[in-house]
């Protein structure tokens, strides 16, 4: 059985408002001897511990990772939708790396052996950064995503007809995904690539 391919995202801010309550004058002509009630005197409101705002250089990060991500999948969807005009250095210079690389090459030539091929395209719905670094040898960008495929369908190379499968998905799938930013093998300029991805669930 072939392996399919793998299928969120806005980031919320919340604020927090703080009230104050405001103490009422006594009557006239009556002093005001009570102590002042716990729920007429202002006290301090503790402030939830904001998160820190993304640098510029993590932002720079993330966008140029999220591009990346996108890139690799149409690299991936050109190579399995054409078996025998695919390369893994196409692959790579597209940036599929690492893990990654090797599991999609294997899909490649997996569907190649069988007379197989792709008809259709993944489409990344959404994206949400999970987790940014930019410190080290190698910077890193982990992505949590909604992948669509309910458009791909696995066909005969020589016939154009679709390949017999058994019960699926619903197509969409929600991926972790790591990206790290790294020069290609034998080279030193670094270029993002897509390491790693592993399926966690429908989205």
């Amino acid at each position: 059985m072939p392996r399919r391919p793998l299928l969120a995202a806005v980031a919320t801010l919340s604020t927090l408002t703080l009230l104050t309550a405001c103490n009422g004058s006594p009557e006239a002509g009556r002093p005001n001897t009570a102590p002042p009630s716990p729920s007429t005197t202002p006290s301090p409101t503790p402030t939830a511990p904001s998160t820190p705002a993304q640098t510029t250089v993590e932002q720079a990060a993330i966008t140029a990772a999220k591009a990346r991500y996108v890139a690799a999948w149409t690299a991936i969807d050109t190579a399995l939708n054409n078996p025998p005009a695919a390369s893994r250095a196409k692959l790579l210079q597209a940036g599929t790396g690492g893990d990654w690389l090797i599991q999609v090459w294997g899909n490649v030539e997996f569907n190649q052996q069988r007379g197989w091929y792709q008809d259709g395209r993944v489409r990344v719905e959404s994206m949400t950064v999970t987790s940014v670094k930019t410190t080290g040898e190698q910077p890193e960008v982990n992505l949590s995503a909604c992948l669509n495929s309910t458009k791909v369908t696995l066909r005969y190379l020589a016939t154009r007809k679709p390949v017999p499968l058994g019960p699926g998905t619903s197509g969409r799938s929600k991926v972790q995904a790591k990206l790290v930013f790294a020069p290609p093998d034998g080279q030193t300029k670094k270029m993002w690539f897509l390491v790693d991805q592993q399926d966690t669930g429908e989205c």
